[in-house]
């Protein structure tokens, strides 16, 4: 269960910036967020900037939306290409590392965000495969109980969330798991989810909010673009972290309400 003062103090964060407070503190100030580009090439094996453009933005956003730059992490296959975000080189090691020294600076909360290939068993960072047993001992071992978002960004990912399922976390992924996602073609900014979480996070609230408006922001992409069969994005939230969500609302959200 999450210790009453925090509550508390989130409580008092929404009320000052309800009342004008221009130096309440954001609801994810102690949060930490790993956001990891896990490859580099499109659906036909040519090059593809989709997950990296992915990976920068979404880091962007978090920012936006309360983050603390100094608690983002960003990993990418091919980081020295990239001087303008200093990302270090994505591997699972590293990824362990930077959750468990993120999560010690900033213990509020914790986010894990990838973009990548997948497949049925797991998402591909650099050339192996996450497992969602893996991750879900990452995460166990770094986040342990304290409120913790899951974005799994690739072909199949719907396949993590029986084993990430826990009552401290929501777990969104680009598809279920046995379709695959779309948007990986050399051409594609961002693939389609990711281009949807993006658009989508300027008008939500909180996460809860953002995971309903991508599953229709994809569903629509999917429909305009005639793509079949459909992905069908997943969302689960566990019973312990669904009614602090609205809690945790993004900066960018309240802002707008002001």
């Amino acid at each position: 269960m999450f210790a009453a003062g925090r509550l508390i103090a989130l409580i008092a964060s929404l009320w000052l910036v309800a009342a004008g407070g221009a130096t309440a503190a954001s609801a994810f100030s102690d949060w930490s967020a790993v956001v990891v580009a896990g490859d580099w090439h499109a659906h036909d094996g040519g090059p593809s900037e989709a997950f990296d453009n992915a990976r920068r933005d979404v880091s962007l956003a978090l920012e936006h939306a309360g983050f603390a730059e100094t608690n983002i992490r960003q990993f990418s296959v091919r980081p020295e290409r990239y001087a303008d975000t200093h990302p270090g080189k994505t591997s699972l090691q590293g990824i362990y590392d930077a959750l468990v020294d993120l999560s010690a600076k900033a213990p509020g909360g914790c986010l894990f965000y990838i973009s990548s290939h997948g497949a049925p068993q797991g998402a591909l960072v650099d050339q192996t495969i996450l497992l969602p047993g893996t991750l879900g001992t990452m995460l166990d071992r770094s986040c342990g109980k304290r409120p913790t978002v899951v974005v799994i960004s690739a072909c199949f990912s719907g396949v993590f969330v029986p084993t990430l399922a826990r009552p401290n976390r929501m777990v969104l992924t680009a598809a279920r798991p046995d379709r695959t996602s779309f948007g990986c073609g050399q051409d594609n900014k961002y693939p389609y989810f990711d281009d949807c979480f993006l658009s989508s996070m300027p008008g939500a609230h909180d996460f809860d909010g953002l995971a309903d408006a991508v599953r229709e922001c994809v569903s629509r992409r999917e429909i305009a673009e005639k793509m079949s069969p459909p992905s069908e994005p997943q969302v689960w939230v566990g019973a312990q972290l669904r009614p602090m969500l609205p809690f945790y609302a993004f900066d960018s959200a309240i802002k707008t309400d002001d």
